[in-house]
């Protein structure tokens, strides 16, 4: 039957211009506002903030590290500060040393400088000296005890009561190991308390240990680098803020001259559609007009016969006939003056369509009138007791007579034979009507469905003929009326050969217009 030169009609070639990538650029949306500035910038800040939190606490961690490295290392040298000092005070006490009360003042005022100089220092909590006798330990934290001690031993010696019982604790626990060694051995205490012991040994011979309890505090250090940390993420957000703020204006003005841009894009494409669009319709238009004109020239043809054909006998016969085809010539030439008819110029409750009845005037005084130039047959198989229609008898033949013209001058030079049946299926409320031929059947292709899920053969403007200018109108027609007689219209090939077109005709709608 037909043969597919353009899937789509120009018109929607006009509304729908093919998408090219500037197009795609242009119809994207971009609309940055300053929501989307404030999630950019939550979402900048709780990466900065993770980040800071990992360096940070990586930076308390390094600092916390070093800081207890640092306060052991400073208690070890200032223990062993003062036990040096001691040793050496020692030697030269041993050296210096005579039965003078003088003599022995200094050195015990010298004792107690170095024993009391350390206590007096900021982190330094006790200073004391632990000997080891053979039952006891005795501990001397004053010059003049140590004095007697070791120079005086018949004179008393003052011992503290009970204030480094701790202290001798924990000297019991190192002391084999501590005497063997002979190394500095310091023992942490909570977070920054140390028990330092570094070996006494005047004269060359371990007595003992000098013990400093050192509790450094370097907190503040840590404190005032956080501090500075913590102020250098505020200026990082700050410059982030400013940073957004910065290119949500200059894009904020970007995209201002791109929407400018664009709407003068838009207006130009809008008066270049509406322009094709109206160039399409008068070539539309004309196009329905010099279809629906062959088809009344072809009428008026039958009516000038039947004028002269006009006797006593057959009046009342041609009469009806002729008061027909002025109709039909009539519902052509409103066609001809709208573009898009009124809907209820085409079906109305006041429309009682008899189907058969038009089926068989188009077939009986249309075609076989001219069977002679075809050489094609009808034969007809119309139910009986159809019901009527609420549709406009002249739009239902400008569905019908296309489609049986279409299975006469599609199939060549052989002569078909055209059967018209209908049916009635009140099951579903649906009247069934079949166009066959047994010519050569529709081209596969035809039978495919466009993307808009209509099938090729009703489409505008396709057509096998070769001279497709006027012509590819007769199956987009019957298929636009049917759809706004809200009729069903289908294509096929039967299996025995040839074509079939089906028109399913809801009947329920029609009762329901007749009732309202």
């Amino acid at each position: 039957m037909k043969n597919s030169n353009n899937g789509t009609s120009d018109i929607n070639k006009a509304i729908n211009p093919p998408v090219q990538d500037s197009d795609r650029l242009v119809e994207t949306n971009y609309n940055f506002q300053f929501r989307h500035l404030i999630i950019i910038f939550f979402l900048l800040i709780s990466f900065l903030l993770c980040v800071s939190y990992l360096q940070k606490a990586s930076l308390q961690n390094l600092l916390f590290k070093t800081q207890e490295w640092y306060q052991q290392d400073s208690a070890e040298r200032l223990a062993n500060l003062t036990a040096t000092s001691l040793e050496l005070l020692f030697e030269t006490a041993s050296q210096n040393i005579t039965d003078s009360d003088l003599e022995a003042e200094r050195i015990i005022q010298a004792f107690n400088i170095i024993m009391s100089q350390q206590v007096l220092q900021q982190n330094v909590d006790q200073v004391a000296i632990f000997i080891q006798e053979k039952n006891r330990i005795v501990v001397i934290d004053d010059g003049k005890s140590l004095f007697n001690y070791f120079f005086s031993p018949d004179e008393a010696t003052n011992l503290p009561d009970g204030a480094y019982d701790r202290a001798m604790s924990l000297f019991n626990e190192i002391g084999e190991g501590f005497r063997k060694s002979e190394e500095i051995r310091s023992i942490r205490e909570g977070k920054s308390t140390f028990h330092v012991f570094v070996p006494f040994v005047p004269k060359g011979e371990l007595v003992g240990a000098v013990y400093v309890k050192n509790t450094p505090d370097f907190g503040f250090i840590t404190r005032e680098i956080i501090s500075n940390f913590d102020e250098t993420a505020l200026i990082f957000a700050s410059l982030i803020l400013f940073g957004l703020l910065a290119v949500f204006f200059i894009s904020s003005y970007t995209v201002k001259e791109r929407d400018d841009a664009r709407e003068e894009l838009f207006k130009e494409r809008e008066f270049l559609i509406r322009d094709a669009i109206h160039h399409q319709k008068e070539s539309q238009f004309t196009k329905r007009i010099y279809h629906t004109h062959h088809k009344a020239e072809k009428v008026m043809g039958f009516i000038k016969e039947d004028l002269r054909a006009l006797g006593t006998n057959t009046i009342e016969d041609i009469k009806l006939r002729v008061t027909r085809y002025a109709n039909f010539i009539s519902r052509v030439i409103y066609d001809m003056k709208w573009y898009d008819p009124p809907l209820q110029t085409i079906r109305n409750p006041i429309f009682r369509t008899d189907l058969n009845e038009v089926i068989q005037f188009i077939v009986q005084h249309i075609f076989l009138r001219t069977a002679g130039q075809h050489g094609c047959k009808f034969e007809l198989d119309l139910a009986e007791s159809l019901p009527a229609i609420s549709v406009n008898e002249f739009v239902v033949w400008e569905v019908l007579e296309p489609i049986m013209q279409n299975s006469i001058e599609h199939s060549a030079d052989k002569a078909v034979t055209v059967t018209i049946s209908t049916e009635y299926l009140p099951e579903l409320l649906e009247i069934h009507t079949y166009i066959k031929d047994n010519g050569y059947g529709f081209p596969d292709e035809l039978l495919e469905k466009s993307p808009s899920g209509v099938k090729r053969i009703f489409l505008e403007n396709i057509s096998t003929k070769t001279d497709s200018r006027n012509s590819g109108y007769g199956c987009y027609l019957a298929y636009e009326i049917s759809k706004r007689c809200g009729w069903a219209i289908d294509a096929l090939n039967l299996p025995e050969g040839g074509s079939c077109i089906k028109l399913t005709i809801p009947y329920k709608k029609a009762v329901k217009n007749e009732a309202t």
